[in-house]
């Protein structure tokens, strides 16, 4: 009898493919694509019965669907495969080869806090590092979008539904806006702090996010980090706070 020898590098393949699939299936799961995958499936497998029974008209017309099947499985995927690309740049493992920079994110950001301060709008801005949000992300709107100076200042206008909240921020994406985040207890916090701050102080202790507040009533510009507050912020050293937070 014949054995099959299993060897490390083929338990290694094993692993391997079955993290891609997991990984493939968790990413489609919940969208149009895994009725498409499905449908897939079936035309791979007429494609094998076609091989083992010898069915030439059915072996003909999947033989003519292989011919095709690369380009449209890219033209149907094409929004599935856009957003597996993206999620796989932010990864940090790429970041840390790219070595990405957050240059038009920061200089976005510095251009919002001006204005929002100039217009006398206050906002809270948090920006995600390592430790997840997910408990605070599912108090708010989802967003997914480019972080943007205009779509900032829309969301923290008066008349926006979501303008009370905090907006988070995950390298150059707004996640979520309208989230609602824990309070800082700290008894040592001077009494004229509101409560917007001590949100952005309370992020900030319970997790490693750093966070942009513009004050509505002073129009001061302010950062908090590691649950301290560095108020009246120059756009220089700004700028230096969010470059140290953002390249983690």
């Amino acid at each position: 009898m014949y054995l099959i020898k299993f060897t490390v590098i083929d338990c290694i393949d094993v692993v391997i493919v079955s993290f891609i699939f997991y990984h493939i299936l968790k990413f489609i799961k919940g969208t149009r694509a895994i009725q498409m995958l499905v449908g897939l499936i079936f035309i791979l497998i007429f494609a094998l019965i076609a091989n083992m029974w010898q069915f030439q008209g059915l072996r003909w017309i999947v033989d003519g669907v292989k011919t095709v099947w690369i380009v449209a499985f890219v033209i149907v995927f094409q929004p599935e495969i856009r957003r597996a690309l993206t999620n796989l740049g932010k990864t940090r493992l790429v970041k840390f080869f790219l070595k990405e920079t957050q240059g038009e994110t920061i200089d976005e950001l510095i251009k919002c806090v001006k204005n929002l301060s100039t217009k006398g709008l206050g906002a809270l801005i948090v920006i995600k590092r390592k430790v997840g949000l997910k408990g605070y992300l599912e108090t708010g709107k989802s967003i997914e979008a480019r972080v943007s100076s205009d779509l900032i200042i829309t969301i923290f206008s008066p008349y926006s539904p979501l303008h009370d909240g905090a907006v988070v921020i995950e390298g150059d994406t707004i996640i979520a806006a309208g989230c609602i985040l824990p309070l800082s207890l700290n008894p040592s916090l001077d009494v004229s702090i509101g409560t917007r701050h001590r949100a952005a102080i309370g992020i900030t202790e319970e997790t490693d996010a750093v966070a942009l507040l513009v004050s509505e009533e002073t129009r001061e510009v302010s950062f908090a980090n590691n649950g301290k507050l560095l108020r009246g912020m120059d756009t220089i050293t700004l700028k230096r706070n969010l470059e140290k937070a953002m390249t983690y």
